[in-house]
């Protein structure tokens, strides 16, 4: 369905926006000018309940969006509502008189089909719940939380009295190893007191029999304190809790959920797995994740944010490293190396996207949504923002928390938005990328603004400010004037963004859900339409695109670059030995370069345009090497003769090197006619 296919529902909210009705309607191709209202969330709703006998209704206003669902709850309307704000992102500014090509292209892009769903990744979580830290604050939240949830204990300390009544179990020592996510954290530990807590029977027995005082209510001993009496072992008796050699032990224990009160968190990263909870010492921040622990309890889900597909991965090929850059930018450590590719643990996925951002081949995709789905609203919406007179359109993408919260406060207390900013609303701003940054550009838009938290300007800012570096420098190189890239931290900014120079003819070719073929249709379509035209484009360190230098003098064509080329750029020749090259695919792994047992091979990061970049071309060939005996070619001239160079003068060959330029078979056959040469079976002991 299209938009003409749907119910409009405008409001002016009492006249704080300037909207016309008629422009809008043409922008939006209705046939018709656009019924505009101004209380439809209160004296004109009669207005929206004739609208839900319509199939489906989109209303351009998020803030009365419960009110509005309330209302077609009641009427037991079936109608499809969709809500689009129009108010904060666009008629609230103080260039809100001339954003209506930006309205209209908001309401063109909430009309469009819901992207398809995406798989999810379930949690279970039944409330066993690990509570570790100093004694006296992990017994005091244990005390509150156990009456709703099955709590357990690990002191690190010797702070703190056990309860009188044993309602969970306690144990004390020091954590070795804690990690997992909701539903299967692994906890391991080891017994560092010599008073085991799951022996003792808090008898006090040890606590009256120690001399020192060197054992207090929490049972464990100061060993500052101990002067080695052991009176406390004779006075636990039979019990055996008390254990002055008892070796260290790893323990271990699964649990749902952690609340850790370390003041170092166990587990580090920027981002914590769900049901893992470190407030550290601060009291307000632990009774904050306390109410979060007994809300995670059930079964859960969310969406598996990514698309991995190994065969083309450049993270290794027989042990040698090439690319790492999504396990560096991975802020929840959920991708690790597995052999020649990488694995990534769904349940510890946060959903941010680095991964898809920096991964140079595309092997790792991004998927909620697709980025075909993305593509296919910034297509819209900026067809809509030209089509209704908006020039100079600036893409804004942002998260659905803090950039959304930051936005809607910039409209209430702020000028707004500027009319040329079109906010577009992503799960994580840093899943966009350059193929994303630079399809919007060949789309006409004149910029691209990454809006990041200060989280987001912590963990992604440099690999996402590195893409932009490879991104800008294409762009301009093709003559393109002006920053088109941008990360902001504050929303002022973009009043002070300068528009850069864009394409004159927008672009037709639809986002495609594969990487590098996103890149080439949008690298094409600029350089087609670029105001300087560029054969190639030399590119700095890391960047994903370029070619290879083969010293031909050191290649002996061994072909080991091209079985260790993930990509298909390095390929053999049918007919003669020859290494040839399709540049389009190489994405600069260096692979190639650190598996040549010669150090033959250099990168050459750089970007070239038209057919020769997508084409075969020779790196080097040889004359083929004819074997003595048959005649078949086996191998290059140069890389037997290099390898007689080497092995002439070895006692093993005194015999002579005539075999050596024999084929295979022909070694065989040779070996097996020669019955009275020497074998090591002559050899005697």
């Amino acid at each position: 369905m299209t938009i003409q296919d749907k119910t409009l529902k405008v409001c002016n909210c009492n006249n704080t926006m300037a909207l016309d009705a008629k422009a809008l309607g043409a922008a939006l191709k209705l046939g018709t000018p656009v019924r505009v209202h101004s209380e439809l969330c209160r004296k004109e709703a009669a207005g929206f309940h004739s609208a839900l006998a319509d199939p489906s209704v989109i209303v351009a206003c998020t803030q009365e969006a419960a009110l509005f669902t309330e209302l077609a709850s009641a009427a037991d309307s079936k109608a499809e509502l969709r809500f689009v704000n129009i108010r904060e992102t666009a008629g609230w500014s103080r260039e809100g008189a001339a954003a209506g090509p930006k309205i209209s292209a908001l309401i063109a892009a909430a009309a469009l089909p819901e992207p398809d769903p995406v798989p999810v990744v379930e949690f279970k979580s039944s409330g066993q719940v690990l509570i570790v830290g100093p004694g006296a604050a992990a017994l005091d939240w244990a005390e509150r939380l156990s009456a709703s949830l099955e709590v357990s204990v690990l002191i690190t300390d010797s702070s703190g009295e056990l309860p009188l009544e044993r309602k969970f179990p306690v144990w004390s020592g020091k954590p070795a190893r804690l990690d997992g996510w909701l539903g299967e954290f692994d906890l391991e530990w080891n017994q560092a007191n010599p008073i085991d807590l799951e022996l003792c029977t808090r008898c006090n027995a040890c606590v009256r029999a120690c001399p020192e005082g060197a054992i207090s209510y929490s049972y464990q001993v100061d060993a500052a304190k101990c002067k080695s009496h052991r009176a406390c072992v004779k006075a636990c008796g039979a019990i055996g809790a008390i254990d002055f050699s008892r070796a260290d032990t790893l323990r271990k224990e699964r649990f749902d959920l952690v609340l850790d009160l370390s003041r170092e968190p166990l587990i580090r990263g920027r981002e914590a797995p769900q049901g893992y909870f470190a407030p550290g010492d601060d009291p307000l921040e632990q009774a904050v994740a306390a109410q979060k622990l007994a809300a995670l309890v059930g079964e859960f889900e969310k969406p598996k944010f990514f698309s991995y597909n190994p065969r083309i991965c450049a993270h290794s090929r027989s042990g040698r490293k090439g690319c790492d850059l999504c396990i560096e930018v991975c802020s929840t450590g959920a991708i690790r190396a597995d052999g020649d590719h990488v694995k990534v643990e769904p349940h510890l996925c946060a959903g941010c996207g680095g991964c898809a951002t920096v991964c140079p081949s595309g092997a790792m995709t991004y998927a909620y949504p697709k980025i075909s789905d993305i593509g296919a609203r910034l297509k819209t919406m900026l067809a809509v923002y030209r089509e209704a007179g908006g020039k100079d359109a600036c893409v804004l993408f942002h998260d659905g928390e803090d950039g959304r919260a930051r936005l809607l406060e910039l409209a209430r207390r702020g000028k707004g938005l500027p009319a040329r900013v079109i906010p577009v609303e992503v799960f994580h701003p840093a899943s966009v990328g350059m193929d994303l940054w630079l399809a919007a550009l060949a789309y006409g838009a004149s910029q691209v603004v990454v809006l990041g938290s200060e989280r987001f300007l912590d963990g992604y800012a440099a690999a996402t400010r590195k893409q932009m570096g490879y991104a800008q420098a294409l762009v301009s190189a093709l003559g393109f004037a002006g920053t088109h890239f941008h990360i902001g931290g504050d929303l002022a900014e973009l009043w002070a963004l300068q528009p850069a120079a864009s394409v004159a003819k927008p672009a037709t070719f639809n986002v495609s859900p594969e990487k590098r073929t996103t890149l080439d249709f949008a690298l094409d379509h600029l350089a087609r339409n670029a105001p300087q035209k560029v054969d190639v484009i030399s590119l700095g360190a890391g960047a994903p695109f370029g070619a290879i230098q083969v010293n031909k003098a050191a290649c002996t064509l061994c072909k080991a670059c091209i079985g260790a080329c993930p990509e298909s750029a390095l390929i053999d020749a049918t007919e003669t030995p020859a290494l040839r090259f399709i540049e389009r695919n190489c994405v600069q792994c260096g692979l190639c370069a650190d598996t040549c047992p010669e150090g033959a091979i250099s990168l050459v990061p750089r970007f070239l345009f038209g057919a020769g970049a997508k084409e075969a071309v020779t790196l080097n060939e040889a004359e083929p090497f004819n074997c003595l005996r048959c005649g078949k070619p086996f191998g290059t001239r140069q890389m037997v003769e290099n390898m007689l160079g080497k092995l002439g003068s070895h006692s093993m060959f005194a015999g002579g090197t005539r075999r050596l330029q024999m084929c295979g078979d022909c070694r065989v056959v040779d070996m097996m006619e020669n019955q009275a040469e020497a074998t090591i079976f002559d050899i005697k002991k």
